[in-house]
């Protein structure tokens, strides 16, 4: 089989990135360990930065209209008793966005397989070997179909023909068992913490052990005390401390809860001990009385605060996105929010050089943009931890309240919301992110985000000026359009298919400029 990217890892993040080398008509092949999906909730749900990029291409809508998101309290720091304030960032998505990561994934997979791109289950990657041409992945598949029945009932297919860009994909709807081979130009390992892409490069993972263990589980419950929450609320109220335990317990759906616990001391069990019944159902006694007993154990999973990240994102042909590049203690949807923003900054880029027309730096500038913001999530979240672990020290009380009195002065409130939902985030060069403003086209209203649905840049001219992409109009759009709302007095702006502002005619740069940057 050959084809032009093998996404190794059918996660979020490398789901996203197959569906962006989709968009610009470049054929990938998405290579995935497990021959079952999970069923578990994990991630409960989307930071405000996350459901913009996925608004920006048509993604977010058809999630939310499957189930509503009923959400209208703030995000939280370390779950600290004060919501974060979105508002002044301009987002349509003030607060956390309740679509659990199992169901975006769901939604990737099938509209992957709608478009023919094969999504090969049971596959587990055995060598990886690269050349000044191309890259080979060596693979052992159990002989289980390259689909399944989707978490939501869907059908995901690995099937069919796929032919685009200056490659070609074929399959015979049929996956045989055995050892097989793919060949392309380059790969994304998105396969996860413990990697195995990453492993068999011998590439360091530096960072720290973890020093504490987790469960997440979803449950439902036979009974259950006064003390359990009934309906969604903020953070902070679901968070308590008692025999011996620290735990959050809430509802994700109809009498369907998430339960995160630990004992507030000891390294407890690796990650690949199964967790019991009992073992939940003890948490929940010594938490919430003997009232709140255990119904269900539906999926559970370990997690611990292991801090590590990649020093380069790069390696040859291969790249690294998602938790293949950085893991940290899971807070707050931050992995989630890294992986889908990875897929989406290297998505382009890479089709950009696979189609030709990239500048020179562009694919590297993937590690550049990147890896810092990765550097920042884990320092965050390192300190969310510590002050999260009340068991940690007797003092940390007094930092508890510190912080907390400090979020709710509203500078440090901004910028703290700021950082966890993804909002702030500018690179080097560039602009913030487009804001997400109406607008009235020559086709009537509509919104900048829908401008963007295409994977392409925009070219977005708002004084009534016709401008030029040149010979570029397969890679950027040019709308003409007008708009009421503030936009710092520009004429102009160039727009990044991820959704960052590349220039603005108040920059002093000429246009031309901006464009040979970052479209060639």
């Amino acid at each position: 089989m050959r084809t032009e990217v093998i996404v190794v890892g059918a996660g979020p993040t490398g789901l996203m990135l197959a569906y962006e080398l989709t968009l610009a008509g470049v054929p990938a092949v998405v290579v995935e360990k497990q021959r079952t999906h999970s069923t578990q909730s994990r991630a409960g749900g989307l930071q405000p930065r996350t459901a913009e990029v996925l608004d920006l291409r048509g993604l977010l809508e058809p999630l939310l209209a499957q189930e509503p998101s009923d959400s209208t309290t703030g995000g939280h720091f370390a779950t600290l008793p004060v919501e974060l304030d979105c508002r002044p960032w301009r987002t349509r998505y003030p607060h956390p966005v309740n679509v659990p990561q199992i169901r975006l994934e769901a939604h990737l997979e099938r509209l992957l397989g709608e478009q023919g791109v094969p999504v090969l289950r049971g596959h587990e990657v055995t060598a990886v070997a690269q050349d000044a041409e191309g890259i080979t992945v060596t693979w052992h598949a159990d002989g289980t179909p390259g689909g399944g029945d989707a978490p939501d009932g869907g059908e995901v297919r690995g099937d069919g023909e796929v032919r685009g860009g200056d490659g070609e994909i074929r399959g015979d709807g049929e996956v045989r068992g055995g050892d097989g081979e793919i060949r392309g130009r380059y790969l994304v390992a998105c396969d996860g913490g413990h990697s195995t892409v990453r492993r068999l490069l011998g590439v360091p993972f530096p960072g720290r052990e973890r020093r504490m263990s987790a469960v997440a589980a979803d449950i439902t419950l036979a009974s259950r005390s006064e003390t359990v929450p009934t309906e969604r609320k903020h953070f902070s109220q679901y968070t308590r401390v008692a025999g011996g335990f620290h735990s959050i317990l809430h509802p994700i759906g109809p009498d369907l809860y998430r339960i995160l616990f630990g004992r507030l001391s000891g390294q407890g069990p690796d990650r690949e001990t199964p967790v019991s019944a009992d073992e939940v159902r003890e948490a929940l006694h010594a938490v919430y009385g003997p009232d709140t007993e255990l119904g269900e154990l539906r999926a559970a999973s370990r997690f611990g605060d292991a801090v590590r990240q990649v020093e380069r994102y790069r390696e040859g042909r291969v790249f690294f996105a998602g938790d293949a590049a950085h893991i940290h203690m899971p807070i707050g949807g931050q992995g989630v929010n890294l992986g889908l923003q990875d897929a989406v900054n290297l998505g382009w880029k890479l089709a950009g050089t696979i189609r030709g027309w990239a500048p020179a730096g562009l694919l590297d500038s993937y590690h550049e943009e990147r890896h810092p913001v990765a550097a920042r999530v884990l320092r965050h979240t390192r300190a969310q931890a510590v002050i999260m672990n009340p068991g940690r020290d007797e003092e940390l009380g007094t930092v508890r309240e510190l912080v907390t009195e400090l979020l709710g002065l509203p500078d440090t409130n901004r910028y703290v919301s700021g950082m966890m939902s993804g909002l702030d985030l500018r690179y080097p060069g560039v602009g913030p992110r487009l804001i997400d403003l109406d607008l009235t086209t020559e086709d009537g209203p509509t919104r900048a985000s829908r401008l963007m649905r295409s994977g392409r840049g925009l070219l977005l001219s708002l004084d009534g000026r016709r401008r030029s992409v040149g010979d570029r109009s397969d890679r950027v759009e040019h709308v003409m359009a007008k708009t009421d709302e503030d936009v710092d007095g520009a004429g102009a702006l160039l727009v990044r298919p991820d959704g960052y502002l590349a220039w603005t005619d108040t920059d002093g740069t000429p246009l031309d400029t901006a464009l040979a940057r970052w479209f060639g």
